[in-house]
Protein backbone atom coordinates (compact mmCIF):
# COMPACT_ATOMS: atom_id res chain seq x y z
CA UNK A 1 0.00 0.00 0.00
CA UNK A 2 1.32 3.42 -0.89
CA UNK A 3 2.05 5.70 2.03
CA UNK A 4 0.15 8.98 2.26
CA UNK A 5 1.55 12.18 3.79
CA UNK A 6 -0.18 13.63 6.81
CA UNK A 7 -2.47 16.61 6.35
CA UNK A 8 -0.48 18.55 8.92
CA UNK A 9 2.70 17.88 6.92
CA UNK A 10 1.12 19.14 3.71
CA UNK A 11 -0.17 22.27 5.43
CA UNK A 12 3.25 22.96 6.93
CA UNK A 13 4.92 22.48 3.55
CA UNK A 14 2.43 24.70 1.69
CA UNK A 15 2.63 27.51 4.24
CA UNK A 16 6.44 27.40 4.33
CA UNK A 17 6.64 27.39 0.52
CA UNK A 18 4.29 30.37 0.32
CA UNK A 19 6.19 32.42 2.91
CA UNK A 20 9.65 30.93 2.30
CA UNK A 21 9.99 31.18 6.05
CA UNK A 22 9.58 28.59 8.81
CA UNK A 23 8.88 31.37 11.29
CA UNK A 24 6.00 32.94 9.35
CA UNK A 25 4.58 29.51 8.52
CA UNK A 26 4.65 28.62 12.21
CA UNK A 27 2.85 31.87 13.10
CA UNK A 28 0.14 31.21 10.50
CA UNK A 29 -0.40 27.62 11.66
CA UNK A 30 -0.16 28.50 15.36
CA UNK A 31 2.75 26.09 15.82
CA UNK A 32 6.33 26.39 16.95
CA UNK A 33 9.05 26.77 14.34
CA UNK A 34 10.49 23.48 15.48
CA UNK A 35 7.18 21.71 14.93
CA UNK A 36 6.96 23.05 11.37
CA UNK A 37 10.53 22.00 10.61
CA UNK A 38 9.84 18.53 12.05
CA UNK A 39 6.72 18.06 9.91
CA UNK A 40 8.56 19.07 6.76
CA UNK A 41 11.46 16.73 7.60
CA UNK A 42 8.98 13.86 8.02
CA UNK A 43 7.48 14.73 4.63
CA UNK A 44 10.93 14.84 3.00
CA UNK A 45 11.78 11.47 4.57
CA UNK A 46 8.53 10.01 3.21
CA UNK A 47 9.22 11.34 -0.28
CA UNK A 48 12.91 10.56 -0.22
CA UNK A 49 13.85 14.00 -1.55
CA UNK A 50 14.59 17.52 -0.42
CA UNK A 51 11.82 20.10 -0.73
CA UNK A 52 13.83 23.12 0.41
CA UNK A 53 17.40 24.31 0.13
CA UNK A 54 18.58 25.94 3.32
CA UNK A 55 21.10 28.74 2.82
CA UNK A 56 21.94 30.41 6.09
CA UNK A 57 18.84 32.21 7.31
CA UNK A 58 16.99 31.84 4.00
CA UNK A 59 15.31 28.93 2.26
CA UNK A 60 14.12 28.28 -1.29
CA UNK A 61 12.25 25.50 -3.00
CA UNK A 62 14.11 22.81 -4.84
CA UNK A 63 12.97 21.83 -8.34
CA UNK A 64 11.23 18.82 -6.83
CA UNK A 65 9.67 21.12 -4.24
CA UNK A 66 8.17 23.33 -6.95
CA UNK A 67 6.66 20.30 -8.66
CA UNK A 68 5.28 18.86 -5.44
CA UNK A 69 3.85 22.22 -4.32
CA UNK A 70 1.32 22.36 -7.18
CA UNK A 71 -0.06 18.92 -6.31
CA UNK A 72 -0.04 19.63 -2.59
CA UNK A 73 -2.00 22.87 -3.03
CA UNK A 74 -4.52 21.17 -5.30
CA UNK A 75 -5.02 18.38 -2.78
CA UNK A 76 -5.45 20.78 0.13
CA UNK A 77 -7.94 22.86 -1.83
CA UNK A 78 -9.98 19.81 -2.77
CA UNK A 79 -10.11 18.64 0.85
CA UNK A 80 -11.03 22.09 2.16
CA UNK A 81 -13.79 22.54 -0.42
CA UNK A 82 -15.15 19.04 0.24
CA UNK A 83 -15.11 19.71 4.00
CA UNK A 84 -16.94 23.02 3.61
CA UNK A 85 -19.45 21.34 1.31
CA UNK A 86 -20.10 18.50 3.75
CA UNK A 87 -20.57 20.90 6.67
CA UNK A 88 -22.72 23.37 4.73
CA UNK A 89 -24.96 20.58 3.42
CA UNK A 90 -26.21 20.12 6.98
CA UNK A 91 -26.75 23.86 7.51
CA UNK A 92 -29.53 26.01 6.17
CA UNK A 93 -27.96 29.24 7.33
CA UNK A 94 -24.90 29.42 5.03
CA UNK A 95 -25.26 30.37 1.37
CA UNK A 96 -22.39 29.71 -1.03
CA UNK A 97 -22.39 32.05 -4.04
CA UNK A 98 -20.04 31.47 -6.97
CA UNK A 99 -19.68 34.54 -9.14
CA UNK A 100 -17.61 35.79 -12.07
CA UNK A 101 -14.94 38.17 -10.82
CA UNK A 102 -15.92 41.37 -12.64
CA UNK A 103 -19.62 41.02 -11.84
CA UNK A 104 -18.75 40.27 -8.22
CA UNK A 105 -16.61 43.41 -7.88
CA UNK A 106 -18.82 45.78 -9.87
CA UNK A 107 -22.32 44.55 -9.04
CA UNK A 108 -22.68 41.87 -6.38
CA UNK A 109 -20.43 43.05 -3.56
CA UNK A 110 -21.48 46.74 -3.66
CA UNK A 111 -25.12 45.64 -3.18
CA UNK A 112 -24.68 42.61 -0.96
CA UNK A 113 -25.01 44.61 2.25
CA UNK A 114 -28.69 45.05 1.45
CA UNK A 115 -29.13 41.27 1.35
CA UNK A 116 -27.40 40.77 4.70
CA UNK A 117 -29.61 43.45 6.28
CA UNK A 118 -32.73 41.75 5.00
CA UNK A 119 -31.54 38.25 5.93
CA UNK A 120 -29.06 38.57 8.82
CA UNK A 121 -29.42 34.90 9.77
CA UNK A 122 -27.91 33.71 6.46
CA UNK A 123 -24.13 33.49 6.40
CA UNK A 124 -22.33 33.96 3.11
CA UNK A 125 -19.48 32.27 1.30
CA UNK A 126 -18.32 34.02 -1.88
CA UNK A 127 -16.32 32.05 -4.41
CA UNK A 128 -14.89 33.41 -7.65
CA UNK A 129 -15.64 31.67 -10.93
CA UNK A 130 -12.58 31.75 -13.17
CA UNK A 131 -13.19 31.26 -16.93
CA UNK A 132 -10.16 28.99 -17.28
CA UNK A 133 -11.23 26.57 -14.55
CA UNK A 134 -14.29 24.49 -13.81
CA UNK A 135 -16.18 24.70 -10.55
CA UNK A 136 -18.50 21.77 -9.96
CA UNK A 137 -22.15 22.67 -9.22
CA UNK A 138 -21.97 20.86 -5.90
CA UNK A 139 -19.36 23.39 -4.76
CA UNK A 140 -21.91 26.21 -4.57
CA UNK A 141 -25.60 26.78 -3.86
CA UNK A 142 -26.12 29.37 -6.58
CA UNK A 143 -23.87 30.99 -9.16
CA UNK A 144 -23.90 34.12 -11.30
CA UNK A 145 -22.65 33.28 -14.80
CA UNK A 146 -22.61 34.85 -18.25
CA UNK A 147 -24.24 33.36 -21.31
CA UNK A 148 -27.68 32.37 -22.58
CA UNK A 149 -30.29 30.33 -20.73
CA UNK A 150 -29.56 27.36 -23.00
CA UNK A 151 -25.99 27.13 -21.70
CA UNK A 152 -27.14 25.31 -18.54
CA UNK A 153 -29.65 22.69 -19.79
CA UNK A 154 -29.72 20.58 -16.63
CA UNK A 155 -29.92 23.49 -14.19
CA UNK A 156 -32.28 26.29 -13.27
CA UNK A 157 -31.14 29.54 -14.95
CA UNK A 158 -32.81 32.94 -14.57
CA UNK A 159 -31.61 36.02 -16.41
CA UNK A 160 -30.96 38.88 -14.02
CA UNK A 161 -31.46 41.74 -16.47
CA UNK A 162 -31.56 42.75 -20.12
CA UNK A 163 -28.11 43.69 -21.36
CA UNK A 164 -26.79 46.17 -23.89
CA UNK A 165 -23.26 46.64 -25.24
CA UNK A 166 -21.67 50.02 -25.99
CA UNK A 167 -18.26 51.71 -25.94
CA UNK A 168 -17.05 53.40 -22.75
CA UNK A 169 -14.01 55.53 -21.99
CA UNK A 170 -12.63 57.99 -19.46
CA UNK A 171 -14.14 61.51 -19.49
CA UNK A 172 -10.76 62.97 -20.46
CA UNK A 173 -10.64 60.88 -23.62
CA UNK A 174 -13.68 62.65 -25.05
CA UNK A 175 -11.50 65.66 -25.82
CA UNK A 176 -8.19 63.93 -26.54
CA UNK A 177 -6.84 62.81 -29.94
CA UNK A 178 -9.52 64.56 -31.99
CA UNK A 179 -12.38 63.80 -29.60
CA UNK A 180 -15.14 61.22 -29.78
CA UNK A 181 -18.14 62.94 -31.35
CA UNK A 182 -19.22 60.21 -33.81
CA UNK A 183 -18.33 56.50 -34.10
CA UNK A 184 -15.95 57.13 -37.00
CA UNK A 185 -13.77 59.16 -34.60
CA UNK A 186 -12.67 55.81 -33.15
CA UNK A 187 -10.13 55.66 -35.99
CA UNK A 188 -8.06 58.16 -33.99
CA UNK A 189 -8.16 56.13 -30.79
CA UNK A 190 -6.94 52.89 -29.23
CA UNK A 191 -9.62 50.31 -28.54
CA UNK A 192 -9.48 47.80 -25.71
CA UNK A 193 -10.55 44.26 -26.47
CA UNK A 194 -11.32 41.54 -23.94
CA UNK A 195 -9.87 38.42 -25.51
CA UNK A 196 -8.69 35.08 -24.20
CA UNK A 197 -8.94 31.41 -25.22
CA UNK A 198 -12.08 31.22 -23.05
CA UNK A 199 -13.88 34.23 -24.54
CA UNK A 200 -14.90 33.36 -28.06
CA UNK A 201 -16.93 36.45 -28.93
CA UNK A 202 -15.58 39.93 -29.66
CA UNK A 203 -18.46 42.41 -29.61
CA UNK A 204 -16.62 45.24 -31.38
CA UNK A 205 -17.41 44.08 -34.98
CA UNK A 206 -21.14 43.71 -34.21
CA UNK A 207 -21.29 47.10 -32.53
CA UNK A 208 -19.42 48.79 -35.41
CA UNK A 209 -21.87 47.30 -37.89
CA UNK A 210 -24.81 48.60 -35.87
CA UNK A 211 -23.16 52.02 -35.71
CA UNK A 212 -22.81 52.07 -39.50
CA UNK A 213 -19.01 51.93 -39.49
CA UNK A 214 -18.09 48.28 -40.22
CA UNK A 215 -14.48 47.47 -40.91
CA UNK A 216 -12.90 50.70 -39.71
CA UNK A 217 -9.33 50.56 -38.41
CA UNK A 218 -8.15 51.94 -35.10
CA UNK A 219 -5.07 53.87 -34.07
CA UNK A 220 -4.10 50.98 -31.80
CA UNK A 221 -5.40 48.02 -29.80
CA UNK A 222 -4.90 46.74 -26.27
CA UNK A 223 -6.00 43.21 -25.39
CA UNK A 224 -6.90 42.12 -21.85
CA UNK A 225 -7.80 38.59 -20.79
CA UNK A 226 -10.60 39.62 -18.40
CA UNK A 227 -13.24 42.35 -18.26
CA UNK A 228 -12.03 44.00 -15.07
CA UNK A 229 -8.59 45.05 -16.40
CA UNK A 230 -10.26 46.17 -19.64
CA UNK A 231 -12.48 48.60 -17.77
CA UNK A 232 -9.65 49.72 -15.52
CA UNK A 233 -7.55 50.44 -18.62
CA UNK A 234 -10.41 52.51 -20.00
CA UNK A 235 -10.69 54.46 -16.75
CA UNK A 236 -6.97 55.16 -16.90
CA UNK A 237 -7.46 56.75 -20.32
CA UNK A 238 -5.63 54.04 -22.28
CA UNK A 239 -8.41 53.57 -24.80
CA UNK A 240 -12.06 52.78 -25.46
CA UNK A 241 -13.52 49.52 -24.11
CA UNK A 242 -16.72 47.68 -25.00
CA UNK A 243 -18.94 48.00 -21.96
CA UNK A 244 -21.62 45.66 -20.70
CA UNK A 245 -24.49 47.67 -19.23
CA UNK A 246 -24.63 45.45 -16.14
CA UNK A 247 -21.06 46.00 -15.03
CA UNK A 248 -20.32 49.58 -16.15
CA UNK A 249 -23.45 51.22 -14.74
CA UNK A 250 -21.91 52.18 -11.40
CA UNK A 251 -18.75 53.58 -13.00
CA UNK A 252 -20.83 55.69 -15.39
CA UNK A 253 -22.96 57.03 -12.54
CA UNK A 254 -19.80 57.87 -10.61
CA UNK A 255 -18.25 59.61 -13.62
CA UNK A 256 -15.32 57.23 -13.88
CA UNK A 257 -16.51 56.15 -17.33
CA UNK A 258 -18.64 57.86 -19.95
CA UNK A 259 -20.65 56.58 -22.91
CA UNK A 260 -19.53 58.68 -25.88
CA UNK A 261 -22.23 57.58 -28.37
CA UNK A 262 -25.95 56.82 -28.34
CA UNK A 263 -25.50 53.56 -30.26
CA UNK A 264 -26.24 50.44 -28.22
CA UNK A 265 -26.18 46.80 -29.24
CA UNK A 266 -28.81 44.63 -27.50
CA UNK A 267 -27.24 41.37 -26.41
CA UNK A 268 -28.83 37.95 -26.48
CA UNK A 269 -26.45 37.00 -23.67
CA UNK A 270 -26.44 38.22 -20.11
CA UNK A 271 -25.78 37.44 -16.47
CA UNK A 272 -27.83 34.58 -15.06
CA UNK A 273 -28.58 33.11 -11.67
CA UNK A 274 -27.75 29.41 -12.06
CA UNK A 275 -28.45 26.61 -9.58
CA UNK A 276 -28.92 22.87 -9.61
CA UNK A 277 -32.54 21.73 -9.64
CA UNK A 278 -32.45 20.53 -6.03
CA UNK A 279 -30.44 23.50 -4.71
CA UNK A 280 -32.85 25.89 -6.42
CA UNK A 281 -35.62 24.62 -4.10
CA UNK A 282 -33.73 25.60 -0.94
CA UNK A 283 -35.24 28.54 0.93
CA UNK A 284 -31.91 30.37 1.17
CA UNK A 285 -31.37 30.08 -2.59
CA UNK A 286 -34.88 31.28 -3.36
CA UNK A 287 -34.43 34.27 -1.03
CA UNK A 288 -31.16 35.20 -2.72
CA UNK A 289 -32.53 34.81 -6.25
CA UNK A 290 -35.59 36.92 -5.48
CA UNK A 291 -33.32 39.58 -3.97
CA UNK A 292 -30.86 39.50 -6.88
CA UNK A 293 -33.59 39.87 -9.50
CA UNK A 294 -35.00 42.85 -7.62
CA UNK A 295 -31.83 44.59 -6.44
CA UNK A 296 -29.28 43.78 -9.14
CA UNK A 297 -31.81 43.95 -11.93
CA UNK A 298 -32.79 47.47 -10.87
CA UNK A 299 -29.22 48.67 -10.31
CA UNK A 300 -27.88 48.17 -13.82
CA UNK A 301 -30.15 49.79 -16.45
CA UNK A 302 -28.93 53.12 -17.83
CA UNK A 303 -30.46 55.27 -20.51
CA UNK A 304 -28.30 55.92 -23.55
CA UNK A 305 -27.06 59.52 -23.93
CA UNK A 306 -29.98 61.54 -25.31
CA UNK A 307 -27.87 64.35 -26.75
CA UNK A 308 -26.35 62.22 -29.52
CA UNK A 309 -27.53 62.10 -33.07
CA UNK A 310 -29.09 59.18 -34.90
CA UNK A 311 -26.52 56.32 -35.20
CA UNK A 312 -26.60 56.29 -39.04
CA UNK A 313 -26.25 60.08 -39.19
CA UNK A 314 -23.34 59.97 -36.76
CA UNK A 315 -21.57 57.42 -38.91
CA UNK A 316 -21.67 59.48 -42.04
Amino acid sequence: MRRLPSMSGLRAFEATARHLSFTRAATELNLTQGAVSHQIKNLEDLLGLKLFIRDGNTIRLTEAGFEYLASARAALTEVLVATDRAIDRQRGDVLTIACLGTFSIKCLLPNLGDFTKRHPSIGLRIRTLVPSTHMAPQDYDVSIQYGSSEDWPDMVARKIMREELFPVCSPALLQADGGLRVPRDLTHHTIIRTASPFILRDDWPLWLERAGTPGITFAGEISCDLLYPSYQAAMEGLGVAMGRSAVVAADIRAGRLVEPFSVRLPSSLGYHLVAGTERAKLAKVQLFCDWALERLGAAAPLAAPSSRQNPRTDAA
